[in-house]
Formats: structure tokens, sequence, C-alpha cells
């Protein structure tokens, strides 16, 4: 029908001007997230970039989920305002007949995201914290930062460079402070530089002294040397020896079924689920109100989504915890929302009205 094609490609401009306006503002919330995680050493900063973009990928499910609900709620909405839903109604059509055109349009988009929740949101976790292991497994040369105190990756030694001359290769101003096998050395030079013997890394020092101390012990060693040279670590190219549960591939959850499998299983499907709720959501819930304006249907939408998806995150720790099980949730949270949509649809379909009948009260018949 020409409506049914009209009214499509009026939710796609709708569905597509809304997901530029949320992916743009979920970027620059990641973005601002991530550069915070940087500078306090969680991510490698030039990896900020990287980052944010598999983060924004994560998020997908979510921002076309509330993208396909604030396109329906506001093209139906406009429709009633400018009483094109009349014409509709005059034809003998009701409210429930626009599920047919609204599920049309939408399926790609449910498609989409049942298959971002299954197969690209752990693998865009897995690549996060392959950047991030990466990154705490990074030698000792390439954790050292100029004007900044910096501990090696075992945690036994701590350094210090002054400023850079030439890129990562020389410094001047050294400072290293070493504690191993009982003993506590501090060692300081005037330049630095790093030359590679074999297979090692060593930080070649020159003119500087060295002081030794054993612990327990008052007595102090002092050396002054020309030139030093201390080994240091190199990175170590292990791989991830651990994977966090919103990081492992959706068939390994429905293989190991563990508590804490059987809540981000839930997660993932609920993310599907509720974009269909939300899709019959919004044609019960579409209407015009004069009081409320524009902003009333929206102020609705963000409501219902907030309140939505704080219950998966709270089913989510329940299951995690024991406390519910996967099916019963599913059924309770998603099957119950689609229930309420479905009856709030049917009443507005048929225009039913509960109205509470009043008693009628008789006046005494006064006599004279």
């Amino acid at each position: 029908m020409l409506f049914h094609s009209s009214i499509r490609k009026e939710l796609a401009r709708s569905f597509g001007a809304t997901l530029v306006v949320l992916v743009t503002v979920v970027m620059t919330m990641t973005l601002i997230r991530t550069l915070g995680e940087a500078s306090r050493g969680t991510f490698n900063p030039s990896d900020v970039m990287i980052i944010m973009g598999y983060t924004v990928l994560s998020d997908m499910p979510t921002i076309l989920s509330m993208s396909l609900f604030i396109a329906v709620l506001s093209v139906l909405t406009r429709m009633y305002r400018d009483s094109e839903m009349v014409i509709w109604f005059g034809s003998g059509r009701g409210l429930a007949s626009l599920l047919a055109p609204l599920f049309r349009f939408a399926w790609p988009i449910l498609v989409m995201i049942l298959a971002l929740a299954f197969l690209i949101l752990p693998w865009a976790f897995g690549r996060i914290e392959d950047l991030r292991d990466k990154y705490d497994k990074r030698g000792d040369i390439a954790r050292i930062e100029p004007g900044r105190f910096q501990e090696s990756a075992d945690g036994n030694r701590v350094f210090f460079i002054e400023k850079d001359v030439r890129g990562q290769q020389t410094g001047n101003n050294v400072f290293i402070a070493t504690q191993e096998q009982g003993k506590e050395t501090i060692t300081s030079a005037r330049t630095g530089r790093i030359e590679v013997i074999g297979e090692d890394k060593f930080l070649v020092l020159e003119q500087g002294q060295r002081l030794e101390r054993t612990n327990g012990k008052s007595d102090m060693t002092v050396s002054l040397f020309e030139r030093y040279g201390a080994r240091v670590g190199s990175d170590d190219k292990t791989a991830r020896d651990y994977s966090p549960t919103h990081a492992l591939p959706t068939l390994e959850l429905v293989q190991t079924p563990t508590p804490q499998h059987l809540a981000e299983l839930a997660w993932r499907l609920g993310l599907g689920f509720a974009a269909i709720n939300f899709v019959v959501i919004g044609l019960a819930s579409a209407g015009v109100n004069p009081r409320a304006g524009r902003a009333g249907n929206l102020g609705f939408a963000f409501l219902t989504f907030v309140v939505y998806f704080n219950l998966l995150v709270l089913g989510k720790s329940w299951i995690a915890s024991g406390k519910v099980e996967l099916g019963l949730f599913l059924l309770a949270l998603h099957g119950g929302a689609l229930v309420m949509g479905l009856l709030w649809l049917t009443k507005r379909h048929h225009n039913w009205t509960f109205r509470l009948r009043k008693r009628r009260v008789t006046k005494p018949q006064v006599r004279v």
C-alpha cells in the first residue's frame, strides 16, 4: 500500500537522524571516559581512538534499540498531530493494523541488533581487553615517561627521566630505585641511553653514582661510575590468560551454563527482546497531548528506555548471584512487557474505556 511505503520512508528518515545524534553523543561521552582512563595508565594513549571505536561498537545494540523506539514514537505522534491517523481510522483500519508496516521496517534493524549482541559485542570487548593486557605487559623501557616516576612491570624498580633528547633512546638526569634480593639500590646518572646486546636490552648510564644498602643494616655503599649498564625487562609477548564474561563468545556461554555465563546470555538475549517490545510499546503509546507538547512523548520514551534497561541490568545481577533463573527472568520481564504492550494496544485499537459506575442517590421526599 502507498500508506505503508510512505510511513516506512518517514520511519527511515527519523531513525537515521536519531541514530546520528545518539552515536555522536555516545562517541563524545566515550572519548571523555577513554581519555580519563588513558591518563590513569589503563590504556595506551595512542590507542584511544581504537578503543573508542570498539566501545561505541559494543554499545550499538542499545543505541539501535533506542533509535528505533524514538523513531516509531515520533513518527506516529506526528501523524496524530497532523490528523493523518484520522484518515487511517476513517478508512476502516484500526491502530493494530500498523504493526505490519512497523515490523516490515524494523526487522532488518532487529536482525542487526541480534547479530551485534551475539557476535560483534563479545569480539569488541575481547579486542579492548587485548589492548589493555598488551599495555599492562609492556616492557620497562616502554613504561618510562619523561618527568614522571614509573614503576616496572614486576614492581621491583622505579624509573625517572627528566626529559628526552632524542626520542626515547637517550635521556638526561636518570634515576633508578631497585629493591631485589634483600638489597635496596638507588642509581642516578647524568645521561642514559638504550643499547641492545644480544637479545637483551640494557640501560647504559654515564657519569653517575650508585648507593646500595642491605635491608636491616645501617651501612651503605656508595660507588661512582663513568659507565654502568642495567638490564631492563622486555615486552611480554604471551597471550591474554583471562577472559571476562562479557568478552566470551555466545557459544561458550551456552556450552558452560554457569550463573555468570547465564547472566551474560540473558543480557544479550534481552537486547533483542527489548527492541521488539519497544516497537509494540511505541505504537501503543503514540498520541498527541496538547498540554504536554512534543517533549511529552520524548520524555516518556526516555523514561521507559531507562527503566527497561535498568531492569535488564538488575536481572543480570540477580541471575549471576543465583537469585532467579534465566527462563523465569526472560518470561517475567520481556514476556510481561510484551503482554502489557499488547493489552494497551488492544485497548486503544478497540477504543475501550473503563468508567466506574456512579451510584444514584435518591433524594428523600418531603411531605407537607
